[in-house]
């Protein structure tokens, strides 16, 4: 299986979780999910080395949906991996994307809010560095995700 526990607490309800997997699938689009992770009304954005001139260099933490994988054990996963945090609740969906991935595949980008166990210390695997942006400033983000943390503000 996986190198960490994946047992946060589910707020948001596995009904929704397979409702979304279940739509997708009907969909004939791949799965990722993308991770509002808040402290202190900020939220947590990771910077790429490289970019697409043009494009924020910053995203929300995220991964590929794995083969059986549940959409909670994909919302854990990219949290660990990506900055070193626990996820202890997938609290809600704030909506989703999509788009043509590198390889032209559709892909749906599921996006969630989550509550982690502590906000620190980060520890970037695939990126060069994180932010904690303020919610109430200006979002250096794509136009897709900015309405994703949007969503997530109401």
């Amino acid at each position: 299986m996986w190198d960490f526990e994946v047992s946060p607490k589910q707020s948001i309800g596995e009904t929704v979780l397979e409702e979304l997997r279940e739509r997708a699938a009907a969909d004939g689009v791949a799965l990722r999910v993308g991770v509002v992770v808040e402290n202190n009304d900020a939220v947590l954005l990771l910077e790429h080395e490289e970019h697409v001139e043009g494009r924020s260099p910053l995203h929300l933490p995220g991964t590929v949906v794995r083969p059986g994988e549940t959409l909670a054990a994909a919302v854990v996963r990219a949290v660990r991996e990506e900055t070193g945090l626990s996820v202890t609740d997938v609290t809600r969906h704030l909506g989703s994307f999509d788009y043509l991935s590198s390889a032209g595949k559709p892909v749906r980008r599921e996006h969630f809010a989550v509550e982690v166990a502590t906000p620190g210390p980060v520890r970037v695997t695939n990126y060069a560095e994180y932010r904690w942006i303020p919610l109430s400033g200006e979002l250096p983000v794509t136009s897709s995700i900015r309405r994703i943390l949007e969503a997530y503000q109401e």
